[in-house]
């Protein structure tokens, strides 16, 4: 699914009266992108960044934080208590993903690992969460040194397993809300493949879509492929099944609403001439409301049973509808904390590099941290990954240019960087301003 713009013009306007935070963050640059080279060149694995997350304690640690680590496995948790005032929570997370890179970068990585399954792969950060991390190296040393312009809790996690949206649920899990300060507000950011470098996007309300996976057994009753009026064939049944799970999203949900449901792997049978007697459905379900997702799951299971009465299955031989563990539930920006930052950003970066963008179809666990405790005010927000002169010769059209997750995928990290680091140390000074 493809953003909206407002107003976006292809040329970055940059207020150019002096500001302190500003120059700070400049000033530290060449610093920052030292990290960002060294972070991306040695990218780990959900659940194995164990490297990563050294080098993020060391940094927290030398800045005078209250660090501890194996938090969720390898997430790493820092306090920098300053007076009183309200518990601020800022996420980073730091895995990467089984893929070879291909930028053609002089620090592309040439890590390999070993996902969890036992399979050997190259790894790369192609979705920029090197970028996540240096930006939080930025921010931890900001406000590390403007402790006189703030009051409150600061709290930073290093969240691993991102990219398997299991890494938030295990650091909950682990006593992040019970062993550390609890958060009034949570913030994180993600840079992205379809804005210019440096443009900031915030959208009100649902921002990312949950997730859930399911599984389908169709049963059927096997035997041979040349007399097949002597079975119930789970194929058949099967390819009816995906074609009418279709009419959950066209029929039945909301056309202001927004839904997904994808049939993603089709299992069945051993040979040309033997009618197998079960095949595998496997689907990925997304949607925004609590309702919506119930109404799809519902819908799912009785489309499922529907076409295997009709197609006269026994009914000991109903199919079977799983829906995983693996839940990532929508991410929501709550109010008036999107509203004031939206504000905030446009007077410190010109309106034209702030802008409304839609809701997305894809998962991000980040969204455990709110929904933990949905009094807690959270916003995620974007900054563009995009150089300029990609962008123009693409004339903004991202489905002309590498996307997340694409071995391809090398953003303006100096851009992201800056700007991320900006934003969120002046979001962290708005929500821990003094009275």
């Amino acid at each position: 699914m493809r953003r909206l713009f407002l107003a976006l013009p292809l040329c970055i306007a940059t207020p150019t009266l002096a500001d302190p935070l500003r120059d700070a963050v400049a000033k530290d640059m060449p610093s920052l992108l030292a990290v960002y080279q060294d972070f991306h060149a040695n990218p780990e694995l959900p659940f194995q960044e164990v490297n990563t997350a050294k080098k993020l304690a060391a940094e927290f640690k030398r800045l005078g934080y209250s660090v501890t680590t194996g938090v969720g496995r390898t997430g790493v948790v820092a306090v920098l208590k300053n007076g009183p005032g309200p518990v601020l929570l800022i996420r980073t997370d730091m895995d990467a993903l089984p893929v070879a890179e291909q930028t053609g970068l002089s620090f592309a990585s040439k890590a390999r690992g070993t996902t969890e399954d036992g399979k050997e792969t190259a790894v790369m950060h192609a979705c920029g969460h090197d970028t996540h991390l240096t930006t939080m190296f930025g921010v931890a040393r900001q406000l590390a040194t403007r402790k006189s312009d703030w009051s409150g809790t600061l709290v930073l996690i290093g969240q691993p397993a991102e990219e398997t949206v299991s890494g938030a649920k295990a650091m909950l899990d682990d006593g992040l809300y019970t062993r550390f300060p609890k958060p009034q507000v949570v913030l994180a950011f993600h840079d992205v493949a379809d804005l210019p470098a440096g443009v900031i996007g915030l959208h009100s309300g649902y921002v990312m879509a949950s997730n859930d996976s399911l599984e389908i057994l169709v049963k059927g009753v096997g035997g041979h492929g040349a007399w097949p009026h002597t079975t119930k064939d789970p194929i058949v049944l099967a390819s009816r099944i995906v074609t009418s799970l279709q009419t959950l999203v066209s029929r039945e949900v909301d056309p202001i609403d927004s839904a997904v449901v994808t049939v993603g792997s089709f299992h069945a049978g051993t040979a040309d001439n033997i009618i197998s007697d079960q095949a595998v459905l496997q689907l990925t379900v997304r949607s925004f409301s609590p309702e919506t997702r119930q109404m799809l799951l519902d819908g799912i299971a009785r489309i499922a049973k529907g076409e295997a009465f009709a197609a006269g299955v026994p009914e000991d031989r109903l199919p079977v509808v799983t829906v995983k563990d693996n839940y990532t539930p929508s991410t929501f920006n709550t109010d008036p904390l999107t509203g004031d930052l939206s504000t905030l950003f446009a007077q410190r970066f010109g309106r034209d590099r702030v802008v409304d963008v839609k809701p997305l179809m894809g998962a991000e666990d980040f969204s455990e941290l709110w929904r933990a405790d949905k009094s807690i005010q959270s916003v995620y927000f974007m900054v563009g990954g995009v150089p300029k002169a990609k962008w123009d010769t693409a004339q903004g059209n991202p489905a002309k240019l590498p996307s997340l997750h694409s071995a391809f995928w090398a953003p303006d990290a100096e851009a992201v960087i800056s700007t991320a680091t900006e934003a969120m140390t002046a979001a962290a000074l708005d929500v821990l301003k003094k009275p």
